[in-house]
Formats: structure tokens, C-alpha cells, sequence
């Protein structure tokens, strides 16, 4: 079996899965109890978030815990408009923007509130000029991923946040959910960004765990109202276990990736170079501005749903550019937006790689698609006669 869909979810790491394990069983109490039970988890709790900070050279103040990063998205974007509401209703956000985003500025705009969205380059870069000139005096928060999680673009947070030192009181929120352990930590948590979100199952930790990163001094109006968790501003009782899984897993990958940083970077070009010697392979993801991990592509003629299914059959496993949108059936939301045409956007798939995959791999993956390439080939020869 061979997995290339690591940023759709990745296999959670063993020892990560161990730290799980051992504190379900040992652990039972509730981080807000008062007695020793209690006292032993929030512990545990602490030194996981000290743990994450350190990981991000951050202040243990400024890490809070959330159920992923759609959970974390919705936070920031609903929270800041609930928060600043009295001084503007005004949203930037990019056309490339994960649906966690996406959707919840149109909820926000049924709500009252404006939302700009900023085109893309026809390489898939946020448009820094257009940025600019969006920019109102009503504007309250501007929202752009680190990397795009369809064709891997890593888009270019620190020119905007240069950009957005001219505008103190704008809130600056990053996804950071596809950067993490890929993509070196000063190139998207600038001292600029005061938000940015991640979710633990993108590094090998357990699924239904993340965290926040909310720089000192800024403000947030909370998303979920209850027992006072997470210093007043997440309730919900906190999934010790899996944040402690998370904190493992995470000082495991980068430590993984400090030891070998250049591996999936190999992967990745081995890869686009032997698809790019096919005359009906059209390759989006370029190797310098993207993340080493993710490599789109398009076989002209084959719908993405076709090749990740002939694939499967051959116990390889990919993806039709994203996770979120495959079981809808929706071509690729960001190809869309770069001005693909629709006949190569609705035949996209991503590969996305991660450090336990290996060359071998990559070697068989390419013979199984000269195969799948001459068989459909044949096909559509056939059809044409």
C-alpha cells in the first residue's frame, strides 16, 4: 500500500498513538477539578502547551486548544466580527481560502457583515496589489492561508504582513493547517500574524485535536460559551489524551524534519519531472514558492475521480485535489480561481507527500501510471474512432 494523501490525513505517529493510550488509562480526571485526579491532567495539559509553544517559539499564553482547524477558522473569523463589530464589519479574505474559511465569511455576510475576496495570479499567489487596494477604513481582519491545501502555492505572508504594519489595528489570521513541519516556521508566523490555526491529523497526531496560536494583546470574542475552559475563551471540557498525542506528534515531526529537511522535497521532484515528459500531463505546483509536499497535476481527458479510483485499484492512494471537496464532486475551487480551464480543473489530483514516504514509492507509483497512462490512452484512441 502506498499513501500519497497526506494532506487530506496522516497515520498517526506510534508513539504519538502510545501517548494517547497511556493517558486515557492513567488520567481521569478533569482539568478544572480541584482534587490530585484533576490536578494530574491539567498538568499534563500545561506541559502540552508549553510544549507546542516552544515548537513555535511562541509564549504558552498564546497557544489554546480547538478541535481542528475548521474549529479554529470559525473562531477567529466570527470572533474578531462579534469583537470589533463597533469599529468595522469590513472582511478580506482570498479566493483560494479553505472552505473552513470560505463559508464561514458568507455566514458572516448574512450576518451584516462585508467580505472582499482577493483574486489569485494565474499561479495561484494572492495578489498583493489587489490586497492593498481592498484595504477600508471599516476593515477589521484580513485572512490568508500559508499554503494553499489544493496545489501547495505558499503564498506570501510575510510581504503582507509588511504590508499590513501600516494597518495596526487589522487583525492578521493565517491558516497555518498545510505549513506546519513543512514549510519553515519564520516564513508564515511573522511578528505581524496574530492568528494562526492548525489541526493536529495534518502531522501525525490524532484526529479531532488542534490548536490556536492568538498573539498577546489582541482580542477575541469566544466561539463557545460554557464552563470557562482555556482561560474564559474556549469552553468545552478539554480532550486531554489527544492533546497530549498532539504535542508528541508534533515535536516528533519536526524533529523528523530538521534531520532530513531535504527528503520530501526529492520526492516531490522526482515526481514532477518524470510526469512532466507526458504529453497530456498538465503539472500546477512548481517546486520553488511551493510546499515540498504537495504536487497537482491533471491528465487531460480522465476525470480526477477516474485516476484516484484506477489508482486505488493498484492499492495507491491519492486524492482529487482536496479532501473536503472530493465526496461533493467539485472541481478544484482554487484551479477555478487561478483560471484553469474547466477541463483540466475538473481532471486535477493531488499527490501529497509526507517524510515516511520513500523513493521506492515514487518508483513504483510511476510505473502503475504509464500503465494507467497507455491503457487510457488506447481508450480515448478507441473512442475517437
Amino acid at each position: 500500500m502506498i499513501y500519497f494523501d497526506n494532506s487530506a490525513a496522516t497515520m498517526i505517529d506510534p508513539q504519538a498513538l502510545d501517548a494517547y493510550v497511556k493517558t486515557s488509562q492513567r488520567i481521569i480526571g478533569n482539568p478544572s477539578s480541584l482534587h490530585d485526579l484533576g490536578n494530574q491532567a491539567n498538568r499534563l495539559l500545561q506541559q502540552a502547551r508549553k510544549q507546542i509553544a516552544q515548537q513555535l517559539s511562541v509564549s504558552e499564553k498564546e497557544i489554546f486548544f480547538t478541535s481542528g482547524g475548521t474549529e479554529g477558522d470559525n473562531w477567529v473569523l466570527k470572533g474578531t466580527a462579534w469583537e470589533k463589530q463597533e469599529f468595522g464589519r469590513h472582511i478580506i479574505i482570498s479566493s483560494i481560502e479553505h472552505p473552513a474559511v470560505s463559508e464561514t465569511a458568507q455566514q458572516l455576510e448574512k450576518q451584516g457583515f462585508e467580505v472582499s475576496v482577493i483574486p489569485v495570479t494565474s499561479a495561484g499567489f494572492v495578489s498583493l496589489s489587489e490586497l492593498e487596494k481592498a484595504i477600508r477604513k471599516d476593515t477589521i481582519l484580513v485572512s490568508v492561508m500559508a499554503v494553499n491545501n489544493e496545489m501547495g502555492a505558499i503564498q506570501p505572508i510575510k510581504a503582507i504582513s509588511q504590508l499590513l504594519e501600516s494597518y495596526p489595528k487589522i487583525h492578521f489570521h493565517v491558516d497555518a493547517v498545510q505549513a506546519i513541519t513543512k514549510v519553515p516556521t519564520e516564513e508564515w508566523l511573522t511578528p505581524r500574524v496574530d492568528f494562526a490555526t492548525f489541526s493536529a491529523h495534518k502531522f501525525h497526531g490524532p484526529r479531532g485535536a488542534g490548536f490556536l496560536f492568538w498573539r498577546q494583546g489582541r482580542k477575541l470574542s469566544p466561539l463557545l460559551s460554557g464552563g470557562g475552559q482555556e482561560n474564559n475563551q474556549r469552553s468545552s471540557t478539554e480532550n486531554v489524551p489527544a492533546i497530549v498525542a498532539m504535542a508528541k506528534a508534533l515535536r516528533l515531526a519536526m524533529e523528523r524534519k530538521a534531520a532530513n529537511p531535504t527528503h520530501v522535497y526529492d520526492l516531490k521532484q522526482a515526481l514532477r519531472n518524470a510526469l512532466a515528459q507526458y504529453e497530456r500531463v498538465t503539472i500546477f505546483s512548481a517546486m520553488e514558492q511551493f510546499a515540498p509536499h504537495i504536487l497537482c497535476f491533471s491528465l487531460e481527458g480522465i476525470r480526477g475521480e477516474v485516476l484516484v479510483h484506477a489508482f486505488e485499484e493498484k492499492q495507491i492512494y491519492l486524492s482529487t485535489t482536496s479532501a473536503c471537496s472530493s465526496r461533493k464532486h467539485l472541481a478544484s475551487s482554487t484551479l477555478h480561481a487561478m483560471n484553469v480551464p474547466a477541463n483540466l480543473a475538473t481532471s486535477a489530483v493531488r499527490i501529497s507527500l509526507d517524510e515516511s514516504n520513500t523513493m521506492a514509492e515514487v518508483e513504483q507509483f510511476l510505473i502503475i501510471f504509464n500503465h494507467l497512462y497507455q491503457k487510457f490512452a488506447k481508450i480515448s484512441e478507441g473512442v475517437a474512432k
